[in-house]
């Protein structure tokens, strides 16, 4: 059962930008960064109350994602990228992203906070970032 709506185009839409923000973080990489890109579509909370897609999460303005300036996202989505993709959006969640809404790759060590967001954890070069529960319940559910 999928968490959110998606059509093919935003499978592959989601591959690419999975492989584009952390590729080379491996698959446990790529999902933890589609966890986060997952749960800005399926949460109605904080910066996302309009984000409802995968194209509106992607290119969202301010708060969108780099990759989507630079050229390897427009690469073709491999298979496998998919896979993770639609992993991703079938509710698989990864540590420390599973309720997640943001990441990013500091020079040095994860400050405990990022724009009031609190560390749920890192994984190799990113640090993700949760919403208090007050903010943000439905990122906790449970689908």
């Amino acid at each position: 059962m999928a968490v959110i709506k998606t059509s093919s185009s935003d499978i592959d839409m989601l591959a690419r930008l999975m492989r584009a923000e952390a590729e080379g973080e491996g698959e446990i990489g790529m999902m933890a960064a589609g966890n986060v890109m997952v749960n800005r579509v399926r949460v109605g909370c904080l910066d996302f109350t309009d984000v409802t897609s995968v194209p509106q999460m992607a290119f969202q303005s301010p708060g969108g994602f780099e990759a989507v300036q630079k050229s390897y996202f427009y690469q073709h989505a491999r298979e496998r990228d998919k896979r993770l993709a639609r992993r991703a959006v079938a509710g698989e969640r990864t540590h420390p992203a599973e309720f997640a809404l943001w990441f990013f790759r500091p020079d040095g060590a994860c400050p405990a906070q990022w724009w009031g967001q609190w560390n749920s954890g890192r994984y190799k070069a990113h640090c993700f970032y949760t919403p208090l529960a007050s903010e943000c319940p439905e990122v906790y559910s449970t689908y």
